[in-house]
């Protein structure tokens, strides 16, 4: 039943987007757009959302209505993904990770220790090299508008203080269904188990696995400190998110309409980008006082050594990726 009212929903949304598709906003009729995402209200990706949903409303007179379902409640990212490419949902705010096994060219952003700060990542997504990867989800029936942030990825477990490779030996950690992830971490000593977010959540708390990696506002807004004792600032994986639609619902709407919807993507991923590095103090503060053990300085020079084999493995897999991101880098 569920099943057969979403997608008649998105057979409504298809007829009036075909009415639109040759109209100005001005003469669009009003649509409304399901934007999904798989984490909670206090997440960076709400906050992307929200924002857009309020540019996006407000520079189209409320024309395009943007509808947010969060908390997974449409599916994991890539139930959202595969319901992009076939209508039955409209967009979404989608860890790059996920993406990424729709175009693998996209995993070239987690390679562990690619990125030296945030502003170094910012600079290499917002021009031309993210631009062309953006691009190439037209390949798989999706559009990429603009990339938020999961942001710098650390990690936790509720073993054992980790400082360097060899107290990661072992130990059982989520990582995102996503080849880069599962090597790194196999790379680095530990039992890699790949699965969902969602899935994850229950594991922690039944202890069937020993820790996640994330960035600090996931592990704050999901109050990790609850089943995980020890954090490591390891900051190994710069995650991108991407704002992603489904391509037929894009190429409906008016061109005018197109050009808001990208904009609103970009100034809404700036946006989350500002108040994840804003709330990041405060976050690590509250999870201290929580009784989080937090190393803030571990010894990354020997995880940089750790991973090389990933590096050696996929050197080549990206085609000319990596060599011009480095290039964009120095």
């Amino acid at each position: 039943m569920k099943t057969f009212a979403r997608s008649t929903l998105a057979l409504g949304l298809s007829l009036a987007l075909v009415s639109a598709a040759n109209a100005s906003v001005d003469d669009m009729d009003p649509v409304t757009l399901r934007l999904a995402h798989v984490v909670n209200e206090q997440d960076g990706f709400h906050i992307a959302a929200t924002k857009f949903e309020e540019l996006v409303e407000e520079r189209t007179d409320g024309k395009v209505d943007i509808e947010i379902h969060p908390n997974a409640s449409l599916g994991d990212e890539r139930t959202l993904l595969e319901g992009m490419q076939i209508g039955t949902v409209d967009m979404g705010v989608i860890t790059n990770g996920p993406v990424a096994n729709f175009v693998e060219e996209m995993a070239v952003f987690e390679l562990p220790f690619l990125f030296p700060s945030p502003e170094a990542a910012y600079e290499v997504l917002d021009g031309p090299i993210g631009q062309e990867l953006l691009d190439k989800l037209s390949e798989v029936n999706l559009k990429g508008l603009a990339y938020a942030e999961r942001g710098f990825r650390n990690l936790t477990n509720s073993e054992r203080p980790v400082n360097a490779p060899e107290d990661i030996d072992g130990l059982r950690i989520r990582v995102m269904e996503n080849p880069v992830y599962t090597d790194t971490f196999r790379a680095l000593g530990a039992n890699a188990t790949p699965m969902a977010w969602t899935e994850a959540l229950t594991a922690m708390q039944q202890g069937t696995i020993d820790g996640q990696e994330n960035p600090v506002n996931v592990i704050h807004s999901f109050n990790l400190d609850e089943t995980q004792t020890y954090m490591t600032l390891s900051r190994h994986t710069y995650a991108p998110a991407i704002f992603v639609m489904g391509a037929s619902v894009w190429n409906q709407l008016p061109e005018d309409a197109q050009v808001i919807l990208e904009e609103a993507a970009q100034e809404a991923a700036e946006h989350e980008r500002q108040v994840n590095a804003e709330m990041e103090a405060e976050q690590l503060a509250e999870l201290r006082e929580a009784g989080m053990e937090i190393n803030d300085s571990p010894d990354i020079e020997a995880f940089q050594k750790a991973v090389q084999p990933v590096y050696d493995e996929y050197a080549e897999q990206f085609g000319d990726y990596l060599p011009r991101i480095r290039e964009a880098l120095e």
